[in-house]
């Protein structure tokens, strides 16, 4: 019979295994070459006949609060800034989720509020000039609404998407 320490230290070790295979395994799926220079992203090897009849696209979230100095962002506000500087920018499609956010403000108090997240996906070749779009919508965002910030998330993979 196993001593409770030894039973403790095997399963450390098969865990431990698993861990170090699965890590193996997920770095032999992932191809670092970046495929140009201005990008970030980083390509996942998927099967060719996976990819047939797909396009290479990449994927950016906004987070969007809503908190105001004096009320907050409805929904109303949103869609038409959404209609007048997002869809320009992205005429070929967008996702809007509505969310419930928090925050660590900067006087360490958690902020919750109401919460908008924006789903763009787009050419992989435009990646610099999208790029460069999206900050202009966060900017304008930050400007409109008085808010610090507007979280920016790019997945580091290229997404592979058919129509």
């Amino acid at each position: 019979m196993l001593h409770p320490t030894q039973r403790t230290l095997g399963s450390l070790a098969v865990g431990l295994a698993m861990l170090i295979s699965t890590s193996v395994e997920a770095r032999q799926q992932i191809d670092t070459r970046i495929p140009t220079q201005d990008s970030s992203v980083v390509q996942r090897r998927i099967p060719e006949a996976a990819r047939r009849g797909s396009v290479p696209f990449a994927r950016t979230e906004l987070f969007f609060g809503t908190a105001k100095p004096e009320g907050v962002v409805s929904l109303e506000e949103f869609q038409q800034f959404v209609d007048a500087e997002v869809t320009p920018r992205f005429p070929d499609g967008l996702t809007v989720v509505k969310a419930d956010g928090q925050f660590r403000g900067e006087d360490n108090i958690i902020i919750k509020e109401k919460s908008f997240v924006l789903i763009l996906l787009y050419p992989f070749e435009s990646y610099g000039k999208s790029s460069q779009r999206i900050q202009r919508i966060r900017d304008l965002y930050k400007e409109l609404f008085k808010q610090q910030s507007v979280l920016r998330v790019d997945d580091p993979y290229t997404v592979w998407v058919s129509f």
